[in-house]
């Protein structure tokens, strides 16, 4: 069975600046890869490359084998490949339950369906099933602008998760959140990824929070792939130590 995404050989040049300089590496079906890397390294220009956000200047990106090199985002996002940003991407005047019928639309039905079929898209349904999961029930009817920080990236995260993806692409999650919110939303990853069988990537800076959620990492720095291994491996790896935990 080949892997869900399989990145080959993938560049990114702005100018004379080699941004991402021959990335290669695949996810399987089921797993939580992370992707880790100093500030500048290429890791969110490697998303945007594999996301269609930026055109590659080489390489390949296939999805279930097939290639979806420089493919729009939206037709992508119909293909079950989905993201969240750095930046959040709420709707802070819609309520949490709004924000995840959106966002589930996004996946699914035509724009002739949306306006003339039920007024919550035949999502309601799924969306409570989401708001249940990520244990946002007591928010349900809130407006999403009047969340805590923390509370907006579980409800991000849920976001990206609406419609059952087939890859998650997960950028930064932990930013910005506190020790508490942080424990409820890798508690949420985990059982996503476990009872759902949800496959993701995560960058992300906050190396604990990839450790002890990612089943294997990969370090880029200076645009390449620099380790790739298990938790244990790359935390006891002389190259990634000099490069990236030493600093």
């Amino acid at each position: 069975m080949s892997p869900v995404l399989e990145v080959e050989g993938l560049k990114k040049h702005f100018g004379g600046i080699a941004a991402v300089d021959g990335v290669s590496f695949h996810v399987n079906s089921g797993e939580i890869l992370g992707i880790i890397g100093p500030n500048g390294c290429g890791k969110s220009t490697t998303f945007n490359c594999i996301l269609g956000q930026l055109k590659p200047s080489a390489g390949r990106v296939r999805v279930d084998g097939a290639d979806v090199t420089g493919m729009r985002p939206a037709d992508l996002n119909r293909l079950g490949v989905s993201r969240t940003f750095q930046l959040l991407q709420v709707f802070p005047k819609l309520s949490v339950r709004d924000n995840l019928i959106l966002a589930g639309q996004e996946h699914q039905g035509t724009m002739l369906s949306r306006l003339f079929g039920r007024p919550d898209a035949g999502m309601g349904a799924a969306a409570d099933e989401m708001i249940a999961f990520f244990k946002l029930d007591h928010l349900a009817g809130e407006l999403a602008g009047g969340l805590s920080y923390g509370q907006q990236k579980l409800l991000d995260a849920a976001m990206a998760f609406m419609a059952g993806p087939r890859l998650v692409l997960l950028d930064e999650p932990a930013g910005g959140v506190n020790l508490t919110m942080l424990a409820d939303l890798k508690d949420r990853l985990r059982a996503i990824n476990r009872e759902k069988g949800a496959t993701f990537v995560v960058i992300e800076h906050n190396m604990e929070f990839v450790m002890s959620l990612c089943s294997r990492v990969i370090v880029i720095a200076e645009g390449k792939v620099l380790a790739q291994g298990t938790p244990d491996a790359i935390r006891s790896d002389a190259a990634v130590i000099d490069a990236y935990l030493g600093h």
